[in-house]
């Protein structure tokens, strides 16, 4: 049952590579001052567990995108659009999640997700993406 909190961690540390690819390509990244890091909490009372990172986030299409269709990956999909523009680097060997399936595990141990996010790109909205499997 642990395999989902490798596979959360593992979409953590993709988010991380991602925004930290932003920023060597000279991007504008809103809140550039945040650490890029991964925090896990949890709280016994409510049984929660919280894994929180400060990478890329999603707009609303990507949100929909990637965590509303099974088997899509938008590490798999970042990939493929390094490789059309001939960016592909180490980077490609960073990113761990190319599946698309591994946030689904999620539901093998939860009653509901909730997915906060909020995209990279400066003036970008924030979203909550919440599912009971």
């Amino acid at each position: 049952m642990q395999v989902f909190i490798r596979e959360v961690i593992s979409n953590a540390s993709d988010a991380l590579e991602k925004l930290q690819y932003q920023f060597m390509t000279g991007k504008d990244v809103a809140e550039s001052q945040l650490p890029l890091e991964i925090n896990i909490a949890t709280d016994q009372e409510k049984g929660t567990l919280t894994i929180k990172d400060h990478g890329i986030g999603m707009t609303r299409d990507e949100l929909l995108g990637n965590l509303g269709t099974i088997a899509r990956s938008g590490s798999k999909a970042f990939l493929d659009e390094l490789g059309k523009q001939g960016n592909g680097d180490s980077r490609e060997k960073s990113i761990i999640g190319q599946f698309g399936v591994g946030f689904y595990s999620t539901f093998m141990v939860a009653d509901r997700v909730d997915v906060y996010t909020r995209s990279f790109s400066p003036d970008s909205k924030g979203f909550l993406w919440t599912s009971d499997g």
